[in-house]
């Protein structure tokens, strides 16, 4: 079989993987999806409570929408918002049938490398196909080769630790029965018992964390002793709670609102500039939330840690990767989404050539592409793949000609000014207009406990 008679792999069946697909099979050239988990969007049916900030007319690509269209699948309302098992339900499991057996289940990817050819040989490297190993849920071992190779695998299986320093802290693994790295769904009577009437450690300052502090206000609105301690590496300011009103997509904006309300209203403590370095286990069972500097937390009877997600490059060691040191993202693509520079969430139009590797032929896509940096859209993976694709069939025309325009956060500032006090603030000259303000943290919380905040409804540059 010659290369070009081979498919593409394409791994993992999400919004990205499938989306890859779908634009594979318009272009004629077919794909292989290997899927680990026993249906599509294994990944997200693990957040199925969780609704997105995002509509549904900004979660479907038109590529899928057409292999979609002779099936008679209906999209849904393009102005409302599903949850994560809308998307995978009404959407995504849909899309996959509509592939057929061109997605396969229960297939882990274990290694990619070019045939015949480990990391270290030169010689006539680019003229073999890739070679994909996976095991099935049988335990059994395969093989499969490929003319190129797109890793849409996402980063959900490799949550990032408590610890500041980037490692798991002291005794975070000893206390794994009361620490959890997902937001909890606390309409599930089950999980609901876990929180409801505890005290619940929030690490983490982005979207999750946010989902996270709102849903256990509503718990205590009904639960007497339900309190959350949200922990946080820098202080707070105006980016803090997100763009609020200045935010293009208001369900976002809304989000972080109600994060603030949770804190203003009493739900929640803020502790600031607090970087964990050890959790300890208390006489009683609780954890102890110990810090670099040496504060130790009161005890809470659980930990949930949203610190963001890493990459899984480990089945990719024997491929050639252009990765940035920091990020773990391609090096092209690094400057463009780094949150140590980026303010209001802008990133410049990305595609192919973006994320192309010294490897030839192999593309990280979706989330995986952003490798730790947050705020990863559907759309950006959506318009990651048409280019990619196209690039595949030799279209460079079309390959290069990328069009994304991303909604602002309204938030100002990128995360590397988290060390400098005066991060956030503004002279009236920067980025963010309004003034700074006072604000009180919590009800009946003592003047000590106002902290500088920017008005989250400014304008943004």
């Amino acid at each position: 079989m010659s290369e070009q008679q081979l498919p593409v792999v394409v791994i993992g069946a999400g919004p990205a993987g499938l989306a890859a697909a779908a634009h594979l099979v318009e272009r004629g050239i077919e794909p292989l999806v290997l899927e680990a988990g026993p249906a599509a969007a294994a990944a997200v049916r693990e957040w199925s409570h969780v609704r997105l900030f995002s509509t549904w007319g900004e979660l479907t690509d038109p590529a899928a929408e057409k292999l979609l269209a002779p099936t008679g699948w209906t999209k849904p309302d393009a102005a409302s918002y599903p949850s994560g098992g809308d998307w995978a339900e009404r959407y995504l499991q849909p899309l996959a049938d509509a592939l057929g057996d061109r997605v396969r289940y229960g297939a882990r990817v274990t290694g990619v490398s070019r045939t015949g050819r480990d990391r270290i040989v030169d010689a006539d490297r680019e003229g073999q196909p890739f070679v994909v190993h996976l095991t099935t849920v049988a335990g059994d071992e395969e093989r499969v080769f490929a003319r190129a190779v797109i890793d849409a695998s996402g980063t959900w299986t490799t949550p990032s630790p408590a610890g500041a320093s980037g490692l798991a802290a002291l005794g975070e693994r000893a206390a794994a029965d009361r620490v959890t790295y997902r937001v909890p769904d606390l309409k599930d009577p089950a999980v609901r018992a876990r929180y409801a009437g505890r005290r619940t450690a929030v690490i983490g300052s982005g979207a999750s964390a946010f989902t996270a502090l709102a849903t256990l206000a509503d718990v205590a609105k009904d639960e007497p002793g339900t309190h959350a301690v949200w922990v946080l590496r820098r202080g707070i300011s105006g980016s803090t709670f997100g763009g609020g009103e200045a935010d293009q997509l208001p369900a976002r904006g809304a989000l972080g609102l109600a994060a603030k309300a949770a804190v203003d209203n009493g739900y929640a403590d803020a502790v600031t500039g607090f970087r964990t370095e050890a959790i300890e286990r208390a006489n009683d069972g609780r954890l102890i939330l110990v810090g670099e500097d040496g504060r130790r937390l009161d005890p809470v009877d659980e930990v949930i840690v949203l610190t963001g997600f890493r990459p899984d490059l480990s089945f990719l060691s024997e491929i050639r990767l252009g990765l940035d040191e920091r990020l773990q993202a391609p090096v092209e693509l690094a400057p463009l989404i780094d949150p140590n520079q980026h303010s209001c969430g802008t990133v410049y139009p990305h595609g192919h050539r973006e994320l192309s590797h010294p490897e030839q032929g192999i593309y990280l896509v979706g989330m995986k592409s952003y490798g730790r940096a947050p705020t990863f859209l559907a759309m950006t993976g959506y318009e990651q793949v048409r280019s990619v694709t196209a690039a595949i069939a030799g279209d460079l025309d079309s390959a290069d000609r990328v069009e994304l325009t991303l909604p602002e956060t309204g938030v100002c500032g990128g995360a590397g000014l988290f060390d400098d006090p005066a991060a956030g603030q503004s002279d009236g000259g920067g980025c963010c207009a309004p003034a700074p303000q006072l604000v009180q943290i919590g009800i009946g919380a003592p003047t000590t406990a106002a902290v500088t905040e920017d008005s989250p409804s400014g304008g943004c540059c």
